[in-house]
């Protein structure tokens, strides 16, 4: 959430950056000048009558003491203390007003992400790896899994629908075997800890980190979940929806909590299923296991003095990065436009896999600055030593990586002419020492 003050101090600023957006001041603010120019008309109004009563005041103790009836102007007191009470609700209800509005308006990209309206307008900043080549055609990930036996689509639409997947005997073992080797790299060598979180939340945790309530068609939802009152602005904590990823839960472990300055820079991983309901994506990716309603992922989030967390997000990015790169996987990153960048992101690095089977590059990561969004959001700050104020901390997360889709990477980089895939050297420790899944 951006802070109301500096919207306030600064709208034809944020009228700009949300225009770079591609999105429409006018309908994300409404009438939110309006509603400014009331809030600080009763303010206004609320002072003048609260300096009036003070006259009043002085006037009934003055009266008083000469023994003189003070009864009209008590009631004149009176009088204004009732209307000071309905300006003080007035301009409650415009704060509240202007605050749901805020909650709605996505961050504000900074100034070195390009203009753009589409994924089209990024930018490829870093290429690397060379693409295997083949003498033969490489296959899609689901042929290769299917003619493997370790990939059933079929029988996971038979038991849940569309868009989930079974794996089956070395399929599941490898899955396991990249969280594992994931979590490893980043607890051993990257000096992450490692968190597992639970796996449903509440609303207020999802709106922590911009979820909630702008995506809520993009969630999946208990029974107990109150989709109307998240669009009230309130937000209960005995509710729960099936987590997106693990941004929700670990950044909100800290909401409405103050750090210890000398904790920072706080750099926590965490395995856990993600679940989407992938809203809008009708006819896209329908072959496969790139787009499903349930899948697995590490998640890297980091909590950073604001000056340092443009240097966090590079050292998170190159973190996701030496896991393309330990298992050999040519990879490109990307920087997105300010068209393509997600809404509580400031500044967005995606790392697309090179996935020979279908001849493109896929999103694998994305590695996000949020500076202050997320945390004003959900009330994370910490106290700078010097300062007698708090001031809100800035927080960073990235994949590192998705499992499902490092999965099927590893299939169709790794394919051989004979239908078998190698195991890449550095996840046999965690295959048993397998080095090769055969038909």
């Amino acid at each position: 959430m951006l802070d109301l003050g500096f919207v306030r101090g600064n709208l034809e600023f944020v009228e700009e950056k949300l225009r770079a957006r591609g999105a429409d001041p006018a309908a994300l603010l409404g009438d939110f000048r309006a509603v400014d120019r009331s809030r600080r008309d009763a303010i206004t109004l609320a002072e003048q009558f609260k300096a009036r009563r003070n006259e009043l005041s002085q006037q009934v103790g003055v009266l008083k003491k000469a023994g003189q009836d003070a009864t009209a102007v008590m009631d004149e007191t009176r009088a204004l203390k009732e209307k000071l009470d309905e300006l003080d609700k007035s301009a409650a209800a415009f704060d509240e007003k202007m605050r749901l509005s805020l909650a709605r308006i996505p961050n504000l990209t900074r100034d070195e992400v390009p203009i753009g309206k589409s994924e089209t307008d990024n930018i490829t900043v870093k290429t690397w790896g060379e693409k295997p080549s083949f003498d033969f055609s490489p296959k899609p990930h689901w042929e290769l899994g299917e003619a493997l036996g370790i990939l059933d689509l079929e029988r996971a639409a038979k038991l849940s629908g569309a868009r989930f997947a079974v794996y089956m005997g070395a399929g599941a073992r490898l899955e396991r075997a990249l969280i594992s080797f994931m979590l490893d790299l980043h607890t051993q060598k990257h000096g992450y800890t490692e968190i597992l979180p639970p796996f449903m939340v509440n609303s207020k945790s999802l709106f922590g980190t911009g979820q909630l309530p702008k995506f809520a068609d993009d969630l999946f939802r208990c029974s107990d979940a109150d989709f109307e009152a998240v669009g009230r602005g309130e937000f209960k904590d005995n509710d729960h929806w099936l987590i997106p990823t693990a941004e929700v839960p670990v950044t909100n472990l800290y909401r409405d909590e103050i750090l210890d300055e000398t904790r920072l820079p706080i750099r926590l991983t965490a395995y856990t299923p993600c679940f989407r309901a992938e809203a809008g994506a009708a006819g896209k990716d329908t072959r496969g296991i790139i787009r499903q309603h349930q899948f697995q992922k590490v998640e890297m989030v980091k909590f950073t003095r604001p000056e340092e967390s443009e240097a966090e997000l590079e050292r998170l990015t190159r973190d996701a990065e030496e896991v393309l790169e330990t298992l050999r996987l040519p990879y490109r990153r990307v920087l997105l436009c300010t068209g393509d960048t997600g809404f509580s992101s400031a500044k967005t690095f995606d790392l697309e896999v090179w996935l020979p089977g279908q001849g493109l590059y896929r999103e694998i990561s994305s590695c996000s600055n949020f500076e202050s969004f997320q945390a004003r959001r959900a009330n994370i700050r910490y106290k700078p030593a010097g300062k007698g104020k708090t001031e809100f901390v800035h927080t960073i997360n990235g994949s590192g990586l998705a499992v499902g889709r490092t999965w099927l990477a590893v299939l169709e980089n790794y394919q051989q002419a004979d239908g078998s895939v190698v195991i890449p050297d550095a996840l046999r420790p965690y295959m048993g020492g397998l080095e090769r899944i055969t038909l």
